[in-house]
């Protein structure tokens, strides 16, 4: 098949087939005649693949380890596993810092009135606050995802 309709079959645009091919989690597929690529069940197989991962959160980085797992003859399931587990607890990491943001912001809203002009806004003079401590301390590595603004 050509790359349009592999892509049309994957629902994927056609640039993300090349992107995938020049990142090597797809293989360079073979050539017509007339330099066309011709693609096979396999890599519409290996491009679903790489799309049920990225779904799963998994990073292209994750899902060419992934795969190179796959075909491995030393890898177990146990090492299959072990990336998933280390998946979940990086998902289990992201979902705590959203809720420390989420929380952050419901204090902030909270603090609002939603009258009155944005000079005089608590949300905006948080987010200023903040700003503002972060320029005068450049060492710190990122803002605090942890901040009572009461």
């Amino acid at each position: 098949m050509t790359i349009g309709q592999l892509a049309k079959r994957c629902g994927v645009n056609v640039e993300t087939i090349r992107y995938y091919e020049r990142r090597g989690l797809l293989r360079d597929p073979r050539r017509r005649g007339v330099g066309y690529r011709d693609y096979d069940e396999d890599d519409e197989r290996r491009l679903r693949f790489i799309k049920q991962a990225q779904g799963l959160g998994f990073t292209l980085k994750e899902i060419s380890e992934l795969l190179d797992l796959r075909v491995a003859r030393s890898t177990t399931c146990a090492d299959v596993r072990a990336k998933a587990e280390a998946k979940v607890n990086d998902i289990e990491e992201k979902v705590q810092a959203l809720e420390t943001f989420k929380g952050a912001l419901l204090r902030l809203v909270s603090r609002c009135s939603g009258a009155g002009p944005t000079s005089d806004c608590p949300i905006l003079e948080a987010i200023e606050a903040e700003t503002e401590e972060a320029a005068s301390n450049p060492t710190s590595k990122a803002p605090r995802k942890k901040r009572n603004s009461s």
